[in-house]
């Protein structure tokens, strides 16, 4: 009719393959990726006591690999729609739409079956199935149960992420052991201290998106006073490592590496007691630096002492 508009519709354009592969990249989380295999090699030389043979580690990376792709792309299937109003999220897959949720979730399985399927032919039946389950309580305890429910849903929900110790033990050994439940357990404490952190720096993002984060839901003086009690415990079950499987080279860096923790948790508390400036991205810039350091005297020692 006269006088209206016209309006013209413009098809948008096709994405390259190099983007489209960046995207399905990015919906497996690789940073996330990285730290879990930084934890699962040290633990294979400590199982092995010394150099496991090269066909079962490059076959327990590719699993393990794929295992946690498969975890953190159905991740980002399930948070697709919180990921778009958090600052620190919305430039995900998903969030900019650059990968339909179908899609997302068909790679998310697909990478999940072929994990499984790919360690139990090269590996053996309980790393395949200590992997499948990875995956099924990271998707379906943490992402759907307890993440928007509870502000405890790091301090559980973080199992899933200690899981690559007790896979790289059963790769080379057949079995689980106490020193790797030992190495589970050590990640389980530093899970919270860790995220927590970054909680308090994106407060108002997991607010806005109405995950009760802890950080958003109790005063700092009380997050900070269970992250200085975490970082106590996840130091008091490194040191069990010490005398159960491991040197004088172990105990020496996990001693020195807690108390460096320990300075950065204490830290963080007083700066919010003390009503100052508040800087807790210096303890999560510190926790993955402690992480790595600590596996790797892991390795070290194996290497060394065994």
């Amino acid at each position: 009719m006269y006088g209206q508009p016209i309006v013209t519709a413009y098809a948008p354009a096709a994405p390259r393959l190099g983007e489209t592969l960046r995207a399905y990249l990015a919906l497996t989380k690789p940073r996330i990726i990285e730290l879990l295999l930084v934890t699962t090699v040290p633990t294979m030389l400590l199982a092995a006591r010394g150099l496991p043979g090269w066909r079962v580690v490059a076959a327990t990376l590719i699993g393990g690999m794929l295992a946690a792709g498969s975890a953190n792309a159905l991740n980002c299937y399930v948070d697709r729609d919180i990921d778009q109003l958090m600052r620190r999220t919305r430039r995900r897959p998903l969030a900019k739409q650059t990968v339909t949720p179908r899609n997302a979730l068909i790679f998310g399985v697909a990478l999940g079956v072929l994990a499984t399927a790919w360690l139990a032919v090269t590996t053996n039946v309980l790393s395949a199935g200590l992997a499948d389950a990875t995956i099924l309580f990271y998707v379906f305890v943490y992402s759907l149960g307890l993440k928007r429910r509870t502000s405890q849903n790091v301090v559980w929900g973080g199992a899933a992420g200690c899981m690559p110790a007790l896979i790289g033990w059963s790769t080379v050994t057949g079995t689980v052991s106490w020193a790797a439940a030992t190495l589970f357990l050590v990640i389980f404490f530093w899970t919270p201290p860790h995220t927590w952190a970054l909680g308090m720096r994106y407060r108002e993002d997991y607010a806005a998106a109405g995950v009760p984060m802890l950080p958003t839901v109790a005063p700092a003086t009380v997050v900070t006073n269970r992250i200085v009690a975490y970082t106590w415990a996840m130091i008091a079950a490194s040191l069990v490592l010490w005398p159960l499987a491991t040197g004088w080279i172990y105990g020496a860096s996990a001693i020195a590496l807690g108390a460096v923790f320990l300075g950065y948790a204490y830290r963080l508390r007083a700066q919010v007691r003390g009503g100052g400036k508040v800087a807790p991205m210096a303890l999560f810039k510190w926790s993955n630096t402690y992480l790595s350091l600590l596996f790797l005297a892991v390795a070290v020692d194996a290497l060394l002492l065994h």
